[in-house]
């Protein structure tokens, strides 16, 4: 049986677990989420907690019990607390703004990259140069850092581009001058 699978999902006091079949809603102060889990395992709700189990031995189940858990157990989170991702941009001139609800980032191209945050994510610039990308779902807060960080990727020799908060870049020496 899987470590992670094994461990009971807590349930807040201001959240609400719906359980149709394989079929999880969440509801919370930050939204709702619903996903559709895999063959293979079940959902009982005891009380204030969660709990995911294999329905069979069979292998499929035993390898989709730990990510059912984990998926559950980042919707309960998300719902109760949401999820944020921190972007720095560096480079001279590279800069962020929030216009409307649109994250505008220049970065070094001859125009202004626009991104439209999907339903449920917000982007919120913090002096210039540092994004946060909050929302309830994990997954669609991860997608879209990665969507700005791919504008310009951080590259090896100056360290210029958009990267994740702590992120460490592999620098290069360069070239050498001749002697």
């Amino acid at each position: 049986m899987s470590r992670i699978g094994k461990a009971p999902i807590p349930v807040p006091a201001k959240v609400s677990v719906a359980i149709d079949g394989l079929a999880v809603t969440v509801k919370g102060p930050k939204g709702e989420l619903s996903r559709i889990l895999p063959e293979g395992v079940a959902v009982v709700q005891e009380g204030d907690t969660l709990v995911v189990s294999p329905t069979s031995d069979h292998r499929r189940s035993r390898e989709r019990h730990g990510l059912s858990r984990t998926l559950v157990a980042n919707m309960v989170e998300g719902v109760s607390q949401g999820f944020t991702r921190k972007l720095e941009i560096v480079g001279v001139g590279y800069r962020a703004a929030v216009q409307g609800t649109k994250l505008v980032v220049s970065a070094g191209y001859s125009h202004q990259v626009e991104m439209v945050p999907p339903k449920g994510v917000t982007f919120a610039v913090d002096g210039n140069t540092t994004v946060l990308v909050s929302g309830a779902d994990k997954e669609l807060v991860g997608n879209e850092a990665a969507k700005i960080r791919a504008i310009r990727p951080p590259e090896p020799y100056k360290g210029k581009g958009i990267k994740y908060e702590g992120e460490r870049i592999l620098r290069k020496a360069g070239k050498t001058g001749k002697k």
